[in-house]
């Protein structure tokens, strides 16, 4: 009887964190739109309600994953690196932010294991990411138009556009959330339009679109990102192929409109970035990452703890020139900023060169998992440019070459587990579908074995 009803409590709390579950995941996406602080408490109570569910039915498989070992392994190491003794002094801060980064990737494992088992909500993930980037990008063109945006904000002085936000923070997410969504917008056109002529034009006016809002938000980087992923699906999809192309040719035709329409767009995007290139060494961004090398050497086995550059950036110990810098003092206090912008060395200064091979380690992992199956053409279009897209969202997220906010900070960094755990969601239900495949044809054969 007692065993009984401890299952019947079980099962009980297994359909509550169940329904949880479900409903925190529908709403992750609206709230890294806007009120990330809700967000983080969704990716909380994501992890946590996880744990305790696979405490109570015992299923530990998702920790055999080898992108998940590939993660703990890399948290782990963070963590010792920002014990106290570790951290050059930074107390309990360092250790603390270290030890909290498990609840990403064990949201990751939750999505992609448990909420996102069930193909109904991975259709209605499908429509809540596409319209949080419509409306983005809505808001974005309202701005580019009017001057101001639904809440009656103007854009930044510097030339770029918020869209919804007050900072020039809209670009960023919206290049992530631009593959998966115009992939799938391509293969819906491909599959549902009859006249080839209408699908190509169709196909090629949603890339153009894309690529326009990018160039109208104004920002470097997630234009240069998206321009990256948009040759890596055109590789990748072979139906897109000449579209893709043809919406990259037309980048330059969209910037030289941008000079004539907004002219502080064009400086900012262009003319700036072009001053930056010619001398990068000594450009912020160069400062930054020459700090970033700087403090590394002072600590290359275990770095300086969690979150050091923004702890230890403005120590006068590190005002030394870097191998590229030419200033005595490498830019001294002024330079210094909350962080290094750019994932890899984040690590470095984080954990060492032990902590950035395990970081490279963690991400190839990702990529090499969600890469499985993608040329698979038995799968249908819709399916595998959904694939395709988040594959493509996550890898110009973590590509080395490019300027990025903090690894954990969010929304961007919750988009892009977001994302990671949307990808891997796909390639889980891929993977069931060809184990029950092949068991179907393993039952087909056995019957026409058998004696009659």
């Amino acid at each position: 009887m007692t065993v009984t009803a401890d299952r019947s409590a079980s099962a009980g709390l297994s359909r509550a964190l169940d329904h949880l579950g479900r409903i925190a995941t529908l709403l992750l996406p609206l709230f890294l739109t806007h009120f990330r602080g809700v967000a983080e408490g969704l990716i909380d109570t994501l992890a946590i309600a996880f744990l305790i569910r696979s405490a109570v039915v015992g299923a530990w498989d998702w920790t055999r994953a080898a992108w998940f070992r590939a993660s703990l392994v890399w948290w782990a190491w963070t963590v010792l690196c920002s014990l106290p003794i570790q951290a050059l002094g930074q107390g309990g801060a360092s250790l603390v932010q270290a030890t909290v980064l498990i609840r990403l990737p064990v949201m990751v494992a939750a999505l992609s294991t448990w909420t996102l088992r069930d193909a109904q909500t991975r259709r209605w993930m499908q429509g809540l990411v596409a319209g949080c980037m419509v409306y983005i990008a809505a808001q974005i063109l309202l701005q580019g138009v009017t001057g101001y945006n639904l809440f009656g904000q103007a854009p930044p002085l510097d030339g770029t556009l918020s869209g919804p936000y007050r900072e020039g923070r809209a670009a960023a997410p919206l290049s992530r959330l631009l593959p998966p969504v115009m992939l799938l917008a391509c293969a819906m056109i491909e599959e549902r339009w009859t006249s080839r002529l209408r699908r190509s034009v169709g196909i090629a006016l949603v890339l153009l679109a894309g690529c326009s809002v990018m160039v109208l938000a104004g920002q470097r980087m997630p234009l240069l990102l998206t321009g990256f992923g948009l040759v890596v699906a055109g590789l990748l999809v072979r139906e897109i192929r000449a579209q893709a192309v043809a919406a990259l040719v037309a980048v330059p035709v969209f910037l030289a409109i941008l000079s004539v329409v907004r002219p502080a767009g064009f400086f900012h995007l262009v003319m700036k970035f072009r001053a930056q290139m010619s001398d990068f060494a000594g450009s912020h961004y160069g400062l930054i990452y020459d700090r970033a090398l700087v403090m590394a050497s002072a600590n290359p086995v275990t770095g300086l703890g969690y979150d050091a550059f923004r702890h230890h950036c403005s120590d006068p110990r590190f005002f030394l020139p870097g191998p590229f810098g030419t200033r005595g003092d490498g830019g001294g206090a002024w330079m210094c900023v909350q962080h290094t912008h750019n994932h890899y060395f984040e690590a470095l200064t984080d954990s060492g060169i032990p902590g950035l091979v395990l970081f490279s380690i963690m991400v190839v992992a990702w990529l090499a998992t969600l890469a499985r199956g993608l040329g698979d053409v038995a799968v249908p279009l819709r399916a595998r440019a959904w694939r395709v897209g988040l594959f493509v969202a996550v890898l110009i997220q973590e590509w080395p070459i490019a300027s990025t906010s903090a690894f954990a900070n969010m929304p961007l960094g919750g988009w892009a587990f977001l994302l990671l755990a949307l990808g891997l969601g796909e390639y889980n239900a891929y993977m069931t579908a060809n184990r029950d495949l092949n068991v179907r044809k393993d039952d087909v054969r056995d019957d026409g074995a058998r004696p009659r």
